[in-house]
């Protein structure tokens, strides 16, 4: 409400919308009924909405619960509603059809070389689909056309970044991941070891812990927080059953215990009272809107803050992007100095290099052309730096670096003895970021003792006993694989 009453009172246009969550058309899914959106939709057009939104994020919305849907809502409110939802399944542009056909007023899709698996279905097919017909939106098929032939050639840029989905899948009504999340969550699978053929395991455990957080709306960023715990569940080969266990001591993701606190809100039907009471250990949650216990913000420090990193002037998009983010501006701003203004370059020689003998021209600014030749390298040394041989306008230049490319070694980690309760292990891959006490410091049972961050996603790990920490094995900074020891906990 807030957010509203703040697009309102700019004098901009408002929409609202809601989550498409469940199944309508199931009856034994009855927590988000008619009934629900209904109301939902009453709410939001009376807080002064200007459009209602249907938000289908994990494209999940059956083209009979469209129908079903849209048509209820257009008995209901005045306003335009407007239906977005996303083609995992293969089947969604049906869906759009179907709430053309009940009456909806815009609809989302995608240029055709962009559309289809997790983004939005193919826009000249619903157009084409909906040609002569009453509800013929006019789009001109060869514009479509032209526009999705650039898009396809810019796609080819970023191959190295494609999905390995390939194709569509009726899985998505069975683990309900949203379309922006899953091949991110794919990735963040791969990065933590888990290859594709265990991918049934994560997706399968999106789904438990959706029912243990009991049938949850999974929209960012509540939907990171089922797959983060999801992910930790698969690395460390646990089941509902060991999460539910008030015994089993577990190291839930960070955004885990933010959610159960309160921190985003209260979720529609309440939290399950035994595992918040587990995750929270005793913490008192958030009970009311998270925003109206915020400390004010000095806008003016603030600001003040982020120039200093980045030690110039800033604009005002910049300082939204550090409030929001503080370490991913840090490390933006510190890549901008090093490296300077990399979007002058072409998108292959940024994202692929160059090949020997390959030349290219950058503009650097209005009337100032740089021509690079790429001429050769040298082997690696010891060391694992190489030299670069280019000429910059005809002139022969040389640069020593980084050769990122190269093996590194390091001695493995020990493993932590899974029957001694005084050897902390990593519950999953990652790098330590933080250790919280030191050798010879006294913790108690449940006490946090390390932080490990993996794909933006962190984990606290708790002690499992109480006793004086007789060695550090990982100190932060350092990598590590599940289960390897982390810290030994000896007698007190």
């Amino acid at each position: 409400r807030p957010a509203i009453d703040a697009v309102l009172e700019s004098g901009k246009l408002c929409e609202a919308a809601i989550c498409y969550t469940g199944d309508l058309t199931d009856p034994q899914r009855s927590k988000y009924d008619l009934g629900y959106y209904v109301s939902l939709a009453r709410e939001l057009e009376a807080a002064g909405a200007h459009i209602l939104g249907i938000k289908d994020m994990a494209g999940l919305c059956k083209p009979a619960a469209a129908r079903t849907l849209v048509t209820a809502l257009r008995q209901e409110i005045a306003i335009p509603i407007h239906f977005h939802t996303h083609d995992t399944s293969g089947a969604s542009a049906a869906s759009v059809l179907a709430a053309v056909e009940a009456g909806v007023d815009a609809v989302d899709a995608a240029m055709d070389s962009m559309s289809g698996l997790t983004s939005q279905p193919s826009l000249g097919s619903i157009a084409a689909a909906l040609r002569h017909s009453a509800r013929d939106p006019g789009i001109d098929a060869g514009a479509v056309m032209t526009i999705s032939t650039y898009w396809e050639q810019v796609r080819s840029a970023y191959r190295a970044f494609e999905s390995d989905f390939r194709a569509g899948t009726s899985d998505v009504y069975n683990h309900e991941i949203p379309g922006g999340q899953y091949t991110n969550l794919r990735e963040q699978a791969r990065a933590l070891g888990i290859d594709d053929q265990h991918w049934p395991e994560v997706s399968r455990a999106y789904a438990e812990v959706n029912c243990m957080f009991g049938d949850i709306v999974k929209v960012t960023p509540s939907s990171k927080v089922v797959g983060d715990l999801a992910l930790t569940m698969v690395t460390g080969g646990l089941t509902p059953e060991d999460v539910a266990r008030p015994d089993r001591e577990i190291a839930f993701p960070e955004s885990v215990v933010s959610f159960f606190a309160g921190e985003l809100g209260q979720p529609h039907g309440g939290f399950p009272p035994a595992l918040q009471e587990k995750i929270l250990k005793g913490r008192a949650p958030i009970t009311v809107r998270p925003g109206s216990v915020l400390a004010a913000a000095d806008l003016a420090a603030g600001r003040a803050e982020a120039e200093r990193k980045a030690a110039r002037r800033i604009t005002d998009a910049e300082f939204a992007s550090w409030l929001m983010y503080p370490q991913v501006f840090a490390d933006y701003v510190a890549a901008q100095r090093k490296y300077g203004d990399v979007s002058v370059l072409p998108t292959a020689v940024y994202f692929y290099g160059m090949e020997p003998g390959e030349e290219i021209a950058v503009d650097i600014q209005r009337g100032r052309t740089l021509i690079i030749r790429y001429l050769a390298r040298s082997e690696t040394d010891r060391k694992g730096t190489c030299t670069l041989f280019f000429e910059l306008n005809g002139q022969p230049r040389t640069v020593r670096v980084t050769d990122r490319s190269a093996a590194t070694t390091g001695e493995a980690l020990p493993k932590a003895d899974e029957g001694d309760p005084g050897h902390v292990g990593a519950p999953m891959p990652g790098m330590v970021v933080k250790v919280f006490c030191g050798e010879g410091e006294t913790v108690d049972e449940g006490d946090v003792v390390v932080a490990i961050e993996a794909m933006k996603m962190e984990t606290l790990v708790r002690a499992e006993r109480g006793g004086v920490v007789s060695r550090i094995v990982a100190p932060a900074g350092t990598t590590v694989d599940t289960k390897d020891l982390l810290l030994v906990v000896g007698d007190g």
